[in-house]
């Protein structure tokens, strides 16, 4: 086998590689752009559920769901399963640790394996922790979680809940985001949007409605925290599978050049070989 064969063989599998995370790119792109076609419903939902939930602010209703005076905050982070992400991780455990020192006196709740192990190797620990999110589903989780948080506010153990997660700014611009989740009243917006109304017929009590409705808005607010992490995951796995792609680009182009250049010295090879019998024929 001459020497060009074996770089061929190297060259083949550069092109394979090339191929294989160019595919990977592609399902990443199409993934976030999918979801961010999706996302708008999201902002549709808090205008609708906020304008609804005003409606409540007719009733002098006082629950720990909507405004409290317990110090207490829970900080839930949510680290993404996905491989190719970079640090991105790492940047949410960053961003976490700055609030940890805001609220000495919290409590942690992580979402992710990768979460869990990052802070365990930091020596902190959490309250509660939430793996395969995937497997389990996202709204499946959202309620699960919501459950959890609801019972800590309602018993009087805590009364502010925030979530740090990955948030995709843009395509390009992926950064930790801390949105506040609990007690509601500090979240929603107090603009009055229906003034035509002087007075609401509450033919449930004002108690269970506010509570239904700060249930509804936490499990919404966890899922779409959930999806923007799914989306950030699929932007980070983008720009690192792009940032791979140039460098085994420029390694084929390099392999290919060797090759070239490996099958020019074979031919060579091959001419000087063929033109040393014939003239040993010759002199026979």
């Amino acid at each position: 086998m001459g020497k060009a064969s074996k770089v061929k063989v190297e060259l083949v599998e550069a092109k394979d590689l090339v191929d294989l995370i160019q595919v990977l790119k592609d399902v990443a792109d199409m993934k976030y752009h999918a979801m961010l076609t999706q996302k708008g419903k999201f902002n549709r939902f808090s205008e609708s559920f906020g304008e609804f939930f005003n409606l409540m602010q007719f009733s002098e209703v006082k629950h720990p769901l909507v405004a409290n005076d317990n110090p207490v905050t829970v900080i839930v982070v949510v680290t993404t399963e996905q491989g190719f992400v970079g640090d991105l991780n790492s940047k949410v455990m960053a961003r976490t640790l700055e609030e940890i020192e805001k609220h000495p006196n919290g409590i942690m709740v992580v979402v992710g394996k990768r979460g869990i192990m990052k802070f365990e190797q930091m020596g902190l620990k959490s309250e509660k922790s939430y793996e395969e999110i995937e497997a389990k589903g996202l709204y499946e989780t959202a309620i699960e979680l919501k459950d959890y948080l609801v019972d800590l506010v309602m018993s009087n153990k805590v009364g502010r809940v925030v979530a740090i997660h990955p948030w995709p700014k843009d395509y390009t611009l992926i950064k930790p985001r801390l949105v506040k989740l609990l007690p509601c009243g500090e979240v929603l917006p107090q603009k009055q949007t229906i003034e035509q109304f002087q007075q609401v017929l509450e033919e449930s009590d004002p108690i269970d409605m506010t509570g239904y409705l700060a249930n509804l808005w936490i499990t919404s607010k966890l899922y779409e925290v959930f999806y923007d992490t799914n989306m950030a995951a699929a932007a980070a796995q983008t720009q690192q599978l792009d940032s791979s792609l140039g460098k085994i680009k420029k390694e084929r182009d390099l392999v290919k050049l060797r090759w070239r250049k490996a099958r020019k010295n074979d031919i060579d090879k091959s001419l000087r070989e063929v033109f040393s019998a014939r003239m040993m024929t010759l002199k026979k």
